[in-house]
């Protein structure tokens, strides 16, 4: 059997421009911010790729389907240094996380699981 490989998120917006350059700034994304074929495409450090695609008419945005969950070392040190509104921290078995929401209403949060000591 083939095996398939997750290495790129799509999201819809309703402002194609203003989706990317929120994660640019808030999570370091990089892009050239240029449309093409329809997309804008951001790269993280990490390898995977988000895709900007514009929202259709019909599109709900914000529904609560999918969550991008960043990995930070420290999520107080982020949410301090950060110009975006995070709820409560939450305390989870080793580590913690933080929720947010990006311009489209989608759920975001950081998260130091990827960091905690097993």
């Amino acid at each position: 059997m083939t095996t398939a490989i997750l290495n790129t998120i799509i999201i819809y917006a309703k402002d194609m421009q203003r989706t990317a350059l929120f994660y640019q700034q808030h999570f370091g994304l990089i892009s050239t911010g240029e449309i093409v074929d329809g997309l804008i495409e951001l790269s993280a450090e990490s390898g995977v790729q988000i895709l900007i695609h514009q929202a259709a008419k019909s599109i709900k945005l914000g529904q609560v389907a999918v969550k991008l969950s960043f990995s930070v070392t420290d999520v107080e040190q982020f949410i301090q240094q950060s110009t975006l509104n995070f709820g409560k921290i939450h305390q989870a078995n080793g580590y913690q996380f933080a929720n947010s929401k990006d311009p489209d209403g989608n759920l975001i949060s950081i998260s130091s699981r990827a960091y905690r000591v097993q």
